[in-house]
């Protein structure tokens, strides 16, 4: 009879100084993994807080040739105080009107239809950002 042997042959799956290799690379990897999780929530966490005043375009309807209503949310910090920047577009894209609101109020949470007066029939109104009077924009 043959002798069936149990043990695997030495050196054809590799090497013990293989097996410390890669607990190092495992270990810097997870190191590595962490630290790139934390600057992604570092920039997330600046960036959500960073926004003292930010403005959502709820509706507009165009109610003439020469004007336009705005359905505008706006939320902010209780003191922030700053402007939103509206424009209209015709049918051909080229810009019609385009004016900055304020929003100074003490309140965090602004609702309100503004009017924009347009040269020319609009099609489109964009809401083309907010900036808080120090600066930061959204």
């Amino acid at each position: 009879m043959t002798a069936v042997r149990e043990a695997l042959p030495e050196n054809r799956y590799g090497r013990s100084a293989d097996r410390r290799a890669d607990r190092k690379l495992k270990i810097i990897g997870s190191v590595l993994g962490v630290a790139l999780l934390g600057v992604v929530g570092w920039i997330g966490y600046g960036y959500v807080t960073g926004q003292g005043l930010s403005g959502e375009m709820i509706k507009f309807k165009v109610t003439s040739d020469t004007k336009v209503e705005v359905h505008l949310e706006v939320r902010k910090d209780q003191d922030a105080k700053g402007y939103c920047t509206l424009r209209a577009l015709s049918e051909d894209n080229s810009e019609v009107a385009r004016k900055d609101f304020r929003f100074d109020g003490d309140s965090g949470r602004i609702d309100q239809i503004l009017t924009l007066r347009t040269t020319s029939r609009a099609t489109a109104v964009e809401l083309l950002g907010c900036t808080e009077d120090g600066g930061a924009s959204s």
